[in-house]
Order: structure tokens, then C-alpha cells, then sequence
């Protein structure tokens, strides 16, 4: 048996698209001579549609699409996710399904049991979950069909469920399984995903094959990365991260395949093509063209505008330039030769002017109160002010620099700094932008050397640096992830040999910065505790105050 494997990039609710590019992939799957293509969860709505599922119409037209795949079906076979309806009165009204088609008919559907509902998944709110398993015969080989979280009851150290839809499956002896599958990216990810399904091939002794979505949709980045495990427990066929692919195997060559064709997965590396994608995507799938960024000289506008520019080209990639009276010298000089590196347009603007006006105006009210963070917060919200009018007046997006230990902190000015459409960074710890920005200048210097190496500085006083108010970064991400990624509390922190005082600060500081956070752009998802939808954290709560 020949079958295709198709890792396409979907568009959330563009229906004529995402079937065009499935219809595409039907034709080559033909004439590469396959008996089977299979496609990924959800493929016709994109995933995760979230509350277009409460909308009739929106089912209703993905229905129709649907049908105009099962009309393809004809001298091959496909295999793809879509909804289904619930017949019965009782329970959510659509099941998360897969599809089997052959001979322009359905013969075929599985619904999805276990149901993600933690981090960014809410998938029960939708859904009605599974309580029958079958198999499905196709040449004379069982197929065991599933969909996503189905194959991720097992190779967990505390698994999430008590119900395991293949051991069910099990006993109706298929040959192979398949897996279609919408599985966010996380920089470890890749590397746990290959656990689990190796865990499912380990412990039923039958190949699986494992077809998942490549794209962003918004925050939320598919990586691709799908794959074909041989009954052995070995990767017969691992297919290329972030990019669209469609190839294809012998099922009879996956049988008695016994060597290993696993990718390398470097944690840095899987991280720039993610934000690179995102950005990319962002932009094309809400139809935009150009961006614009603050450019201070620091390394945080440096690499998300090095980034930006990998994502949309040169020519589509604009800085704007925005000392003040506190700027230095190099600060300017290293956005200007950042500009000059990446080939970018950039324009110069000084605050210094605007900054004055708005001092003159509220000096009668101000009166003689010290200078403090609120004439830092004028600066900040001053060039707020001059790039969404660049925005406005060119149509460019502005991509926000902040990155997630200032975030994490609430570091940035709300309606200034923290202005932007997108968060670039937001979900990069300050220690790994150092390391992405030295992996961007891997071949090419194009992020200044001075930009990576001088003390950060917000320069919104005189000789102001970041340690003034944070301890070194490589002690606040630490706490950090600790706090967010790890969930531990401040007595586990302290525990572990940070100092008492620091620790309650600092996470205090997370806590009371949370309305901050929920006013800031979407942020391009790259670890496993994300600020955003997949972290929900009170504004008023009270734990560690």
C-alpha cells in the first residue's frame, strides 16, 4: 500500500483555500500513484476555530467543502479530520472527527475521546467526546484511526486521562495506525512528541502514522514535523519543521524498516524558524504587507526587526529611530547600522521636543513633584505615539520588542513600549535573546556586536541600565521559569538556593503586572507556559502579596 502524507499550512475559516490546497494535494498524491493521502485535524476549518463553532452557518459551509473532498475520492482513498454532527439531542452538538473516504463516499468516521482542555486547548467546550471504537478494513489491512490527543494517554510521567482509545481499538487487531493531528509547537515539543508516539509503537507493535499541521494562526505555531514510526519503534520517515511537504511511503518498506531517520532538534534553532514562521504568517493570512519597529539600538528591537525582516523581506520592513535627551550616542549609531545591515528604510525622529510639551503642559499641575517613572512613562508613550502614526498614516504593522522577562516583570509602558500588533519576543526569556541574536548573526553579522554585548538600558534617565531595577538576567529567568513554566511556589524557589527577599519580589512583581499583560498584543507562542490565552492568571489575586 502507497500512501501520501500532506502537512499543509491552513487558514483559520478560509474554506475555499484550505480545500484548494487539499484538492491540490489529492491530484499529487494521484499521480504519485497512491492508494491513501492523509491530511490533519480540522483541515477544512483550520485549527483551532474556537467560537466559529457556535456559528451554523460556519458548520454549514465547511459541511458543503467537506463533500467536495469526498467527491475526490475517487481512485484513491483519503483520510482527513473534520467536525461531525452529533445526532443524538443529548451532549454537544459536533464530535472532532476523522474522516476515512473511498469511491466518493464517507465510509467511514472515528471521533476524537480525549478532549485537550489545559493551556491553549478548550477543546470540551466544543465537543462531545467518543465512547465507540472500531477499525476500518482498506486492502486488506485494519486501520486503526485517531485524532490527536488519542495517542497521548501513554508516554507521560502523569497522564491526563483514564480511558485509552488504542487499547480499545486493540482488540479489534488492526495493522497500522493513524494519527491526524493539529499539535502546537513548543521548543521541546518536537522532542516529546516523538516520546509519545514511540510509547504508542512500543507498546502495540504496529507502525503509526502521525500527520500534522504546519502554519501559525496567530499566537499559535504548528511545527509540521510529521511522521512515519515503524513497528520497531525507529523513524521510518520524519518530514521537514515549518514548511508545507507532502511525501510518500510503502507501507510494506515501514514494516521491516529497522534504521532511524530522526532530525536533530536544536532548542535555539527550532525557535528562530518558529518566530520567523509566525511572523510570516501573521502577516499573509490577515492580509498585511509591511511593518514598522522602534529601533532603540538595544537588542530586543534589533532582533525582532532581524527576524521581521527573514519573515517579509527588506522592502517590507521599516525602523524608526527615537532618541531623547537620555539617549546615547551608540544607542543611535547601532540602530542606524542595524538598518544599514538588513537593508532596511529607517527615518529619525527626536522626542526631545514632544517630550517638553507634554511637560510644559502638566507642569502647572505636577507643580515641583520629583522626576520619577511618570516622565519616563511620557518618553515611552511619546514614541507609542509617533509609530502607531506611522502605522496609521503607511498601513504598517507595529511589531512589539518587549521581551518575556520584562513581561514577566510589567518592565515596559503600557501605550508605549508595549504597543504593537504582534509580540515578537514576549514569549522569549531576556538570556535566550542573547542566544537567538547570536544564532541570527551565525554567518552574517547583522545585529551589531554592541547592540549584543552592552549593558541593556531602557535610556529613559540619565545612565539608566536594567540591573538598576532587576537582578542579572541569568538569575531572573531562572526565578522566572521557575514561577511560570514550572508553577512552583516561592518557598520551592527559595528552596532551591535563591535569595528570600529576591524571590517574593520578583514574583510579586509577575503578579501585579498581570493587567498589564492583558492589554498587550497576541505573542508568538514558543515555549509550554506562554503569556496569553494558554495562562490565566486573576488580575486581582492575592497569592504571594
Amino acid at each position: 500500500m502507497k500512501i501520501s502524507l500532506a502537512q499543509l499550512n491552513y487558514h483559520i475559516g478560509n474554506f475555499e483555500a484550505n480545500t484548494s490546497k487539499i484538492l491540490e494535494a489529492v491530484k499529487n498524491a494521484k499521480q504519485d500513484a497512491c492508494d491513501l493521502v492523509i491530511f490533519g485535524e480540522l483541515a477544512i476549518t483550520g485549527y483551532p476555530p474556537r467560537d466559529f463553532l457556535e456559528f451554523d452557518d460556519f458548520i454549514i459551509q465547511a459541511e458543503e467543502y467537506l463533500q467536495k473532498i469526498v467527491t475526490a475520492a475517487d481512485g484513491i482513498a483519503i483520510v482527513i479530520g473534520a467536525h461531525s454532527r452529533n445526532p443524538v439531542p443529548e451532549g454537544k452538538d459536533l464530535f472532532n472527527s476523522v474522516y476515512f473516504l473511498e469511491n466518493q463516499e464517507v465510509k467511514f468516521v472515528q471521533h476524537k475521546t480525549l478532549l485537550p482542555t489545559y493551556d491553549i486547548f478548550d477543546e470540551y467546550r466544543y465537543f462531545e467526546p467518543n465512547t465507540e471504537f472500531d477499525v476500518f478494513e482498506f486492502q486488506g489491512k485494519k486501520i486503526a484511526l485517531t485524532v490527536c490527543e488519542d495517542i497521548w494517554d501513554i508516554g507521560n510521567e502523569n497522564p491526563l486521562y483514564k480511558v485509552s482509545p488504542l487499547d480499545q481499538m486493540m482488540l479489534k487487531k488492526p495493522d497500522f495506525i493513524i494519527n491526524v493531528s493539529a499539535s502546537p509547537f513548543t521548543y521541546n515539543h518536537a522532542k516529546d512528541r516523538l516520546g509519545v508516539i514511540k510509547a504508542n509503537v512500543n507498546k502495540y507493535k504496529i507502525p503509526l502514522l502521525y500527520v500534522n499541521h504546519v502554519g501559525a494562526q496567530t499566537e499559535i505555531i504548528f511545527d509540521g514535523g510529521s511522521v512515519v514510526m515503524a513497528p520497531n519503534g525507529t523513524v521510518f520517515h520524519e518530514m521537514n519543521y515549518f514548511e508545507e511537504q507532502q511525501t510518500s511511503i510503502e507501507l510494506s518498506a515501514v514494516m521491516k524498516s529497522e534504521k532511524s531517520s530522526e532530525q536533530e532538534k536544536n532548542k535555539i534553532a527550532l525557535i528562530h524558524d518558529a518566530i520567523v514562521l509566525g511572523i510570516k504568517d501573521y502577516f499573509n493570512k490577515l492580509g498585511f504587507k509591511k511593518a514598522i519597529i522602534g529601533l532603540s539600538g538595544g537588542i530586543d528591537s534589533a532582533l525582532t526587526c532581524a527576524l521581521a525582516v527573514r519573515a517579509l523581506g527588506s522592502d517590507n520592513v521599516r525602523g524608526l529611530l527615537m532618541p531623547s535627551q537620555y539617549s546615547s550616542d551608540h544607542s543611535v549609531a547601532d540602530a542606524v547600522q542595524l538598518s544599514k545591515n538588513l537593508g532596511i528604510q529607517y527615518d529619525i525622529i527626536e522626542i526631545k521636543d514632544i517630550y517638553k510639551v507634554v511637560e510644559t503642559q502638566l507642569k502647572p499641575i505636577f507643580k515641583d513633584l520629583p522626576f520619577n517613572v511618570t516622565e519616563e512613562n511620557i518618553q515611552a508613550r511619546s514614541r507609542g505615539l509617533l509609530l502607531m502614526a506611522m502605522s496609521n498614516k503607511f498601513g504598517n504593522i507595529l511589531l512589539n520588542t518587549s521581551n518575556k522577562s520584562e513581561m514577566a516583570v510589567g518592565y515596559g509602558t503600557l501605550y508605549g513600549d508595549l504597543c504593537g500588533g504582534l509580540s515578537v519576543l514576549a514569549d522569549i526569556y531576556k538570556t535566550e535573546v542573547f542566544a537567538l541574536s547570536r544564532f541570527v548573526n551565525k554567518e552574517n553579522v547583522f545585529i551589531p556586536i554592541n547592540s549584543i554585548e552592552k549593558p541593556p538600558s531602557a535610556e529613559l534617565r540619565p545612565n539608566q541600565k536594567d540591573s538598576d531595577s532587576l537582578p542579572d538576567y541569568d538569575i531572573l529567568d531562572q526565578i522566572l521559569f521557575q514561577y511560570i513554566e514550572k508553577q512552583k511556589g516561592p518557598k520551592e524557589i527559595i528552596k532551591m538556593g535563591f535569595d528570600e527577599k529576591l524571590v517574593r519580589r520578583i514574583l510579586r512583581l509577575v503578579n501585579i503586572n498581570e493587567f498589564k499583560r492583558y492589554q498587550t498584543a497576541p505573542a508568538l507562542r514558543v515555549s509550554n507556559k506562554a503569556f496569553g490565552m494558554g495562562r490565566r492568571m486573576p488580575i486581582v489575586g492575592k497569592y504571594l502579596s
